[in-house]
C-alpha cells in the first residue's frame, strides 16, 4: 500500500471520520489504565475496598454484552444514530461514577460506561467497512489499534494527575466531556447508512449464553460481600459451575458464542480459547489491586503506581512489534515461548509486589506482557485458521469476548480473595505485604492451565497445513 493512502487518510476528506473512530477506540483503551490508577482514591472516599473487583468485572460484563450486539445496533437505528447513542451511554455512566454519592452508585456509573464503551469499540469496526473504501482498511485497523498504545502512556498520566489532585471524580467528568464529544461529532460526520451485509448486522444476540456468562461472575464477585468462608467458596463454585454449563449449553444453541470446536481441548480452536480465556483471568490481579498495593507498600503516588501497572501493557507492545513478520515455522515456538513467559510473571509479581522496591514489579509486570505479545497474534491466527468458512467470523469475535470474559471472571475472583485477606475495609502497607503473594499466587495455577494449553495448541497442525 503506498504512502498516498496515508495521504489521504490523514490530509484528505476522510480525516475527520478517522479522528473520530481513533478517539472511539481512545475512550475503551484507556479505561483500564485510568481506572487502575484512581480506584484506591475511589475507595478511600466512598468506602469501596471490598469492591476493586467489582469494578473491573461490572465494566467488562458491560463491554461483552453491548459489544455482542453493536452489529445489530447500528442495523436497527443506522450507524450514525447508533455511535451517538453509544457515546451518549458513555457520557452517562461517567456522570454517574463522577457524581456518585456512593459505591452503588459508582459502580452503577461503571456498568453503563462498560455497555457505551462496548458499543463504540464494536461499532468502530462496523464503520470502517462502511466509511472507508477497501484501499484504505489496512491502514485505519494499524493506527486504531496503535492507539492502544497511546493509552499506555497517556492513562496512567490523566488518572494519576486527577488522583494525586485529589480529584478523582474530574478524571470521570473528563471522559464524559470526550464521550459527548464522540457523539455530537458522530451525528455531524457519520451517514444514516446501515449495514448490508447480514454478518454486520448479526444474525441473533446470544442472550441466554451472555445472561449466564454475567451470572456466574456475579456470583464469583459476590463471594467477597459476605462474611462466611464456606459462603464465599460456594459462591465461587456456583459461579464457575455456572461458567462451565454456559459453555456447554452454547453448544446446543442456534446462534453460539463460540465455535464447534473451541469445547474441546484437543483442537486448535479449543487449546486456543482456553490460552486466551485463563490467560486473562491469571493477570487480572494486576489491574484490580496492583497499583494499591504499590501505593501502600512504597509509599508512590497514583501517577507511578499507575505507571508500574501499565508496564504490562507497554512489554506487550515492545514485545509484538519486532516479531510481527517472522515467518509461519517459527510461531509455534513463540507460541510457546509466550505461553511460557506469562506464569513466570505472574509468580515474579507474586513474589515482588508485597516487597518494598518498584524495580521488582516493573520488571515482573514488563515480562507478563512481553509473553502476550510474543504468543498473541500467532495463536489468533492458529485459531483462526483452525476454523472453515463459515465459523471463521464467529471465531474472530469470539477472541475479544473470550479476552473479556476471562478477565470480568479474574477480576471477580481477585476481588473476592482480597475481601478474604482482609483488605475490605482499606489497604496499608503491612496488610499489602502480607496479601501480595496470595492475591498474585492464587492466579498462577490459572496462568500455568494456560500455558499447557499454549503449548497443545503449538503442537495442533500450523496455519498453512489446515484446509
Amino acid at each position: 500500500m503506498s504512502d498516498s493512502n496515508w495521504g489521504e487518510l490523514l490530509k484528505g476528506a476522510f480525516f475527520p471520520r478517522f479522528a473520530l473512530l481513533c478517539l472511539g477506540v481512545w475512550l475503551n483503551a484507556a479505561d483500564s489504565l485510568v481506572t487502575a490508577t484512581i480506584m484506591p482514591s475511589v475507595a478511600a472516599q466512598l468506602g469501596g475496598y471490598a469492591y476493586f473487583g467489582w469494578a473491573v468485572a461490572i465494566y467488562t460484563l458491560g463491554a461483552i454484552v453491548a459489544g455482542a450486539s453493536s452489529g445489530r445496533l447500528s442495523a436497527h437505528l443506522g450507524l450514525r444514530t447508533a455511535m451517538a447513542v453509544a457515546g451518549l451511554t458513555y457520557s452517562v455512566g461517567c456522570l454517574a461514577s463522577a457524581l456518585a454519592p456512593g459505591i452503588a452508585v459508582f459502580l452503577i456509573g461503571r456498568l453503563v460506561q462498560g455497555i457505551g464503551a462496548g458499543w463504540i469499540v464494536g461499532l468502530v469496526y462496523v464503520a470502517v467497512g462502511l466509511v472507508f473504501p477497501e484501499r484504505l482498511w489496512a491502514r485505519v485497523f494499524a493506527s486504531t489499534t496503535s492507539v492502544w498504545g497511546v493509552a499506555t502512556v497517556l492513562g496512567p498520566l490523566v488518572g494519576g494527575v486527577f488522583a494525586e489532585a485529589g480529584h478523582w471524580r474530574s478524571a470521570f467528568w473528563f471522559f464524559a466531556v470526550q464521550g459527548l464529544a464522540f457523539s455530537a461529532a458522530a451525528a455531524v460526520l457519520l451517514s444514516s447508512k446501515a449495514p448490508e451485509s447480514a454478518a454486520e448486522k448479526g444474525a441473533g444476540l446470544a442472550l441466554p449464553q451472555l445472561s449466564l456468562l454475567a451470572m456466574g461472575v456475579i456470583l464469583i464477585a459476590s463471594a467477597g460481600l459476605i462474611d462466611s468462608p464456606a459462603g464465599s467458596v460456594a459462591l465461587v463454585v456456583a459461579g464457575l459451575a455456572m461458567l462451565a454449563f454456559m459453555i456447554r449449553f452454547d453448544a446446543s444453541q442456534a446462534v453460539p458464542l463460540l465455535p464447534r470446536d473451541a469445547r474441546r481441548l484437543t483442537t486448535a480452536a479449543g487449546a486456543g480459547y482456553a490460552v486466551i480465556f485463563c490467560m486473562a483471568a491469571g493477570t487480572t490481579t494486576l489491574g484490580v489491586y496492583g497499583a494499591a498495593i504499590l501505593q501502600a507498600v512504597n509509599g508512590v503516588g497514583p501517577l507511578t503506581a499507575g505507571y508500574v501497572v501499565a508496564a504490562e501493557a507497554l512489554g506487550w507492545t515492545l514485545a509484538a512489534l519486532p516479531i510481527a513478520g517472522l515467518a509461519p515455522r517459527w510461531h509455534g515456538l513463540l507460541i510457546r515461548v509466550g505461553g511460557s513467559m506469562i506464569p513466570i510473571g505472574v509468580a515474579a509479581m507474586a513474589l515482588t509486589f508485597g516487597r518494598p522496591g518498584l524495580a521488582g514489579p516493573i520488571a515482573a509486570a514488563t515480562l507478563t506482557g512481553a509473553g502476550f505479545g510474543i504468543c498473541w497474534a500467532f495463536l489468533a491466527r492458529r485459531v483462526l485458521a483452525s476454523l472453515d468458512d463459515t465459523e471463521r467470523p464467529l471465531g474472530a469475535s469470539a477472541i475479544p469476548s473470550t479476552q473479556q470474559a476471562g478477565g470480568a471472571t479474574g477480576a471477580a475472583a481477585a476481588g473476592a480473595l482480597g475481601t478474604a485477606l482482609g483488605l475490605a475495609h482499606g489497604i496499608d502497607a503491612a496488610q499489602a505485604s502480607a496479601a501480595a503473594p496470595w492475591l498474585f499466587g492464587a492466579f498462577l495455577p490459572v496462568a500455568l492451565l494456560g500455558g499447557f494449553a499454549a503449548w497443545r495448541l503449538a503442537d495442533c497442525a500450523p496455519a498453512e497445513a489446515v484446509p
